[in-house]
């Protein structure tokens, strides 16, 4: 089974394991998997080859107070409820 990919993803797992363990140069990586410079050096740095999550660690809202998310949170929640309540 294949690795499945976003859509921005240009490498692999077994890409950056080549990456990390080739002795060839920055520049002839880059040439030969058609990826930017910078990304074979940051592939080089990591210790692992899996894709790491991008998102945010805490995701939080950027406009609501943590007590105004909260309530939203628990109206949503409530409505959901509601709605399937009655319609059973």
């Amino acid at each position: 089974m294949g690795q499945i990919l976003h859509g921005g993803a240009r490498t692999t797992e077994a890409v950056r394991r080549e990456i990390q363990n080739s002795k060839k140069s920055i520049k002839a990586l880059s040439e030969r998997y058609s990826i930017n410079h910078k990304t074979v050096v940051k592939q080089r740095k990591r210790d692992y080859v899996h894709d790491a999550p991008m998102r945010p660690k805490d995701p939080h809202s950027t406009v609501l107070s943590r007590e105004e998310e909260a309530v939203c949170v628990a109206f949503k929640e409530l409505l959901f409820f509601l709605c399937y309540a009655t319609a059973s």
